[in-house]
């Protein structure tokens, strides 16, 4: 494809997740790392074009680097316990310094709305200021954290008034205790904390790191929270001073999803765009940690007419499939099966028993070309046969023009249309001549 038409296709395609994102609450955690970073403004540019598409955002920023080179230029040493740092008073002084100069930094971008710029007319409004409660770690294992905290509560009600107004919110690592005192919060707490009390759509984690892999090294798409739960059971514990390691990343994402949290993404901040790519791509670029089911085979519903029309509309046109209306489709629904990956019906099929023969039809088996071969066929298949079983159905039969190498390879048998049942057999389309194909269950 020529640029043109490859941008138009991706924008084509985005078009079920922005819909699907527009008013939804979106809580995104990123490490001071990438503000010093030179791609920082192109991520800025991507927080103004969702905030223009009516995603609600809430931004957790750190500032890890820029406390390490406060004290080291003021030649004051830091000590982490626990993962942690023990805040003193000197240190504290480096950590306000720090914070404030990047909370400062990231309003001034997104109050750039140069002319020929991604920000041009943008007009975003960013709100910051004590949303967060927080009391001190105190002593743990005889250590004195100091001026080291934790959430102890979130102002949801505030930051939800402010999101309904389409300002974006920022929050800082740094909370109040109800006594005036300033404390050092981890900023990935912050962001689980908040995203928990906000009940968010979405939590999204930019790492430094290259996100969460496999046995092969590929990053691993997708996780349901027992399968992260089984992942860091089989990890070491960390041994590292920063949030860098991948497991507490996964710890988080996996206590989020236990606490209401819908889903939680961990991406790799140094791909330019990434946080786009993840949210308005099928397979994202990311690992997508999911308390609800990702992909899964379930029965379709009056909501589905719109995707499966979507989906059987090409090989409609092609022949491959029985035309259907949208009207026809809606009155057998109930026939239906879908397989639905994060919001999208990528497989459907259609099972029409007839119990007094103890036959049933396989109909409409369709599967998006972006997953064919990927074996979703199969396990549809698979599924619609047993239920055809438990019905007490004997014989499953279908009609094809183009697929009966296929269904042949599935046992299906080529018979003669005189073998259909009677009601079938006196609906067959003699133009279309599909051919018909069984097999005994």
């Amino acid at each position: 494809m020529t640029n043109t038409q490859s941008f138009v296709a991706g924008f084509r395609n985005s078009a079920p997740y922005i819909n699907a994102l527009r008013t939804r609450t979106l809580v995104i955690s990123f490490g001071g790392e990438a503000v010093i970073d030179d791609k920082f403004p192109n991520f800025i540019h991507d927080i103004a074009l969702l905030n223009s598409l009516g995603i609600r955002l809430v931004l957790v920023h750190g500032a890890r680097p820029q406390i390490a080179r406060c004290l080291k230029e003021k030649q004051i040493s830091s000590e982490f316990v626990n993962n942690l740092r023990v805040t003193n008073a000197a240190t504290m002084n480096c950590v306000k310094q720090a914070v404030g100069n990047v909370r400062v930094e990231i309003e001034a971008l997104m109050s750039m709305g140069l002319a020929n710029s991604p920000m041009a007319g943008a007009k975003i409004r960013v709100i910051s200021g004590n949303f967060m409660t927080a009391r001190p770690l105190g002593i743990i294992n005889g250590v004195d954290h100091d001026h080291t905290g934790e959430v102890r509560r979130i102002d949801h009600a505030s930051i939800h008034n402010h999101l309904a107004n389409g300002e974006i919110v920022l929050l800082s690592p740094i909370g109040y205790s109800p006594t005036g005192e300033i404390l050092n919060v981890n900023a990935e707490d912050v962001a689980s904390a908040v995203a928990i009390e906000l009940k968010a759509d979405k939590l999204i984690y930019l790492t430094e790191n290259q996100g969460i892999k496999d046995n092969r090294k590929k990053i691993i798409p997708a996780l349901q929270v027992s399968e992260a739960e089984s992942l860091l059971n089989k990890k070491r514990k960390p041994t590292a001073n920063t949030i860098t390691n991948k497991s507490d990343y996964l710890e988080k994402a996996v206590y989020a999803c236990r606490h209401d949290v819908k889903r939680v993404h961990i991406i790799d901040r140094h791909v330019d765009g990434a946080l786009i790519e993840e949210l308005f791509t099928r397979d994202g670029i990311g690992t997508l940690i999911s308390a609800d089911i990702y992909e899964g085979l379930r029965p379709a519903t009056i909501d589905d007419v719109g995707g499966i029309l979507e989906l059987i509309s090409p090989l409609e046109n092609k022949d491959v499939l029985v035309r259907r209306s949208r009207d026809h489709l809606e009155l057998e629904i109930n026939h239906f099966t879908v397989v639905e990956r994060d919001g999208a019906i990528i497989a459907c099929s259609a099972l029409y028993p007839n119990a007094k023969e103890n036959i049933a039809e396989l109909a409409c088996l369709a599967v998006h070309p972006d997953y064919q071969n990927t074996g979703r066929g199969n396990i549809l298949f698979e599924y619609m046969e047993k239920q055809a079983q438990e019905m007490g159905i004997k014989k499953l039969f279908v009609l094809t023009t183009q697929t009966a190498h296929w269904f042949r390879e599935r046992g299906f048998k080529n018979v003669d249309i005189k073998s259909l049942p009677v009601k079938r057999k006196n609906m067959y389309n003699y133009k279309r001549n599909a051919k018909v194909y069984v097999k005994t269950l």
